[in-house]
């Protein structure tokens, strides 16, 4: 009885490692599918604060669902348009790119040797393979547009998501059999990730506008591209803007020179950096509740997992999580652990006295 007791905890986690191994497993084979819902649900979530404020203004439901998917359709058609004239040009370009990167790295290997510093071809075109990452990001393009392929099914999910935005709260209140039941906790957790997921779209579309704008000045090619590009990997915390820069300083190097792509590099850092730094703390206020480990471990987990889409959600799909452990009173150790650097202890004395008031 007693080795039973001392090995079930084992079991317990062996057979929970299983699981997980299993749903993760699951969610990678039907990535298109968990794609397209987690797609949906975000356009949901910039959807409802429009919404909440048209009810506000006595509007009915119906009405109001349908001014906002209005709006909404007409924003994708305007901006689609660009995007995917601009997808298709670069996907047509690539190989004359990929061309033109290889004559400008032999050329500035070829002065770097007139320098006395010996650069072998494999460092440029093995290791640091320039080509690849304009292979890469026209990859990740053509991701996203596979994910937005069924366009007219998001929408189709969005527009009853959001038919169903008053009625949740009712039906859990029903599912627990109290009528007068609240959630102070889980109406908490809803508001800030609307509020972080609409206020960081705002901001990131700013950066995106304001990135494309130097791209059109410098007169590098495709600047709605990189200006979506930078909208979309502006999600990604901490590195993301960074990873935006490569791919745009390296047309430019292929049009201009080194010259034009440090002007390029140079721009999307000093716009990052004002974005992230200045404008985003004060706007957003508080902070994510994240650890930076935990932000770029997510990022590449939810990534490899579902995809750029995943490395574009991963804060919101980690913040969830964290969530549902705080909820749950055996695994609030994860929710410390997934927790910023400096985490609020709160003495067990009062947090007892909490409890019963």
């Amino acid at each position: 009885m007693i080795t039973k007791n001392n090995t079930y905890p084992g079991m317990r986690i062996l057979v929970s490692a299983a699981a997980l191994v299993i749903i993760m497993a699951g969610i990678n084979l039907s990535q298109s599918v968990v794609a397209l819902m987690l797609v949906a649900i975000f356009l949901a979530i910039l959807g409802a604060a429009p919404l909440l404020w048209l009810k506000e203004k006595r509007i009915p439901s119906g009405l109001a669902v349908l001014i906002v998917m209005l709006c909404m359709i007409i924003i994708l058609i305007l901006i689609g348009a660009q995007i995917a004239a601009s997808v298709s040009s670069f996907s047509d370009e690539l190989p004359t790119l990929q061309l033109r990167i290889r004559d400008q790295l032999m050329g500035f290997s070829a002065l770097l040797k007139s320098k006395g510093v010996i650069v072998t071809d494999k460092v440029f075109f093995q290791y640091v393979n320039p080509d690849a990452v304009m292979k890469l990001t026209a990859g990740l393009l053509s991701g996203l547009s596979s994910a937005l392929s069924d366009i007219v099914l998001i929408l189709l999910t969005v527009t009853f998501i959001l038919l169903e935005v008053s009625s949740f709260p009712i039906k859990l209140r029903a599912i627990l059999g109290d009528p007068k039941q609240v959630f102070p906790q889980f109406t908490k957790f809803v508001v800030d990730m609307r509020r972080y997921m609409v206020i960081k779209t705002i901001i990131n579309f700013a950066a995106g506008v304001l990135i494309a704008i130097w791209m059109s000045i410098l007169g590098v090619q495709f600047p709605v591209l990189w200006g979506f590009l930078a909208f979309l990997l502006h999600f990604i915390p901490n590195i993301g803007s960074i990873i935006a820069v490569i791919p745009a300083a390296l047309l430019a190097f292929v049009q201009f020179g080194l010259r034009g792509a440090l002007l390029v590099a140079a721009g999307n850092i000093v716009i990052g950096f004002v974005i992230g730094n200045v404008v985003e703390p004060r706007i957003m206020g508080r902070k994510l509740g994240l650890s930076t480990l935990v932000t770029f471990l997510s990022m590449i987990f939810w990534g490899s997992l579902l995809g750029l889409v995943g490395a574009i959600l991963c804060i919101p799909l980690t913040m969830t999580i964290k969530f549902a452990f705080e909820s749950n009173e055996s695994a609030r150790w994860i929710s410390v652990i997934l927790g910023s650097e400096k985490p609020n202890i709160v003495p067990a004395q009062e947090q007892k006295e909490n409890t019963e008031a």
